[in-house]
């Protein structure tokens, strides 16, 4: 939580700015520290188990406040002094959203040049943050950073805000290693002092979801970042291409785990046999049918981006090639090809749905499948009994109907759609 920066053009961004630090022989006012924390709790009482799930550790290495990913908060005590208890109140607040929002989860998973600047990935989450803070009627220090201190709209999240924030040659911003992820002088690490483990973290967050979603249905409204964010965790969403990975991945195993023999590489006990070569045991990369769903109700541009993603599934898998077929298919067969990119797929059809038919054509071409993923949007009536390979289905659209309990099934949203869900049985 810092001063307003003084934004400089975009360019490469200089060496960081030493942080003034507090003379050791200061102490830290812990009773207005804590007061504010109280103060907190009791105007947002959702908030509260987090709140009180901080540790507070004195800092001489910052000049504000900030956390780090065990849930400590490292306070400078002439922060403590300079401020209200009611300024110190929304700080508290502020850094708790960080951890809350698992911030340096998510920068973990920025694209490294976007890591190597943290100063500028913790400004971008904090205009995440102060904008609801602010809406929320939390009094914040003057010095606050906000989306319009960029010329960016409210509402976004901190990676939306990141382009638009541009390098600093100086600023004082640090949260901590809890907020952009990269570790910061004065912070005690993993193994020292109290701190909150991963599996903790996830129950507070959705113990506070679960409050916040309480405080929505019995008194009124919480700002709209908050509302989405408590949403998100009580009604989690999967990314179906992890889903999928992970179907196919499981498959794939599965698969080689059938062996066959083979003398194109001789047995390790060869060498003790005159005169006898023996075979060796290989486990084969297993083949891979895709059936597409070309009826009336698939959209082209969702069967293409769907294809696409699958097949950029396999690949990650180690499976690509002539290991791959497409099927086109309506309620008959009018394509099966052997596929490299997506762009070679012929998607005829557009009649009736049977997928039943395309999964039989896949089994009986003569380098049959180990395993079938059938992209459809549902509407098909399904094999009566399990076939004798793994089926997936990958499953398009808003609603789609159900498969039967034994196909593994993922719901595909290759639209883009923001809200992709997903489920698996059998």
């Amino acid at each position: 939580m810092t001063a307003v920066p003084e934004v400089a053009t975009p360019e490469v961004a200089a060496p960081e700015a030493a942080v003034p630090e507090v003379p050791a022989a200061r102490a830290l006012d812990r009773t207005k520290l804590l007061a504010a924390r109280y103060k907190a709790a009791m105007l947002r009482p959702y908030l509260a188990t987090a709140l009180y799930a901080l540790s507070v550790v004195p800092s001489r290495h910052l000049a504000t406040m900030g956390v780090d990913r065990r849930w400590r908060l490292y306070v400078s005590p002439e922060f403590v002094d300079g401020h209200s208890v009611e300024e110190l109140a929304g700080v508290w607040v502020h850094e708790v959203a960080h951890l809350l929002r698992d911030h340096h989860g998510r920068a973990d998973r920025l694209p490294a040049a976007d890591r190597a600047d943290h100063l500028r990935v913790n400004l971008a989450q904090d205009c995440e943050i102060n904008d609801d803070l602010i809406a929320d009627r939390l009094t914040l220090p003057a010095s606050r950073v906000e989306p319009k201190t960029f010329g960016l709209p409210e509402g976004r999240l901190f990676e939306e805000y990141l382009a638009g924030v541009p390098h600093t040659h100086e600023h004082l911003v640090q949260c901590g290693s809890g907020a952009h992820g990269t570790p910061v002088d004065g912070e005690v690490g993993d193994g020292a002092g109290p701190g909150v483990r991963d599996v903790e973290a996830v129950a507070i967050r959705r113990q506070t979801a679960d409050a916040i979603r309480a405080h929505v249905r019995s008194r009124g409204t919480v700002p709209g970042g908050w509302q989405r964010w408590a949403d998100e965790i009580a009604e989690p969403v999967v990314d179906w291409r992890r889903l999928l990975t992970g179907a196919l991945r499981q498959a794939v195993a599965w698969a080689s785990g059938a062996v066959d023999y083979t003398y194109a590489r001789p047995g390790r006990r060869t060498g003790a046999m005159r005169g006898v070569v023996l075979p060796s045991l290989r486990r084969p990369l297993p083949r891979v049918a895709i059936v597409v769903d070309t009826s009336g109700s698939m959209g082209a541009d969702d069967l293409a981006a769907a294809l696409g993603e699958v097949t950029g599934v396999l690949r990650t898998v180690g499976i690509r090639g002539n290991r791959v077929t497409v099927v086109a298919c309506d309620a008959d067969v009018h394509a099966v090809t052997r596929v490299v990119k997506a762009e070679q797929v012929e998607l005829g059809g557009g009649g009736g749905t049977d997928m039943r038919v395309g999964i039989a054509a896949a089994l009986r071409s003569p380098d049959r499948p180990q395993i079938v993923v059938v992209l459809t949007d549902g509407g098909t009536p399904w094999p009566d009994e399990p076939t004798a390979c793994r089926l997936i289905a990958g499953l398009i659209g808003a609603n789609p109907p159900l498969p039967p309990s034994w196909v593994e099934s993922v719901h595909i949203t290759p639209s883009g759609d923001s809200t992709p869900s997903s489920h698996s049985h059998g």
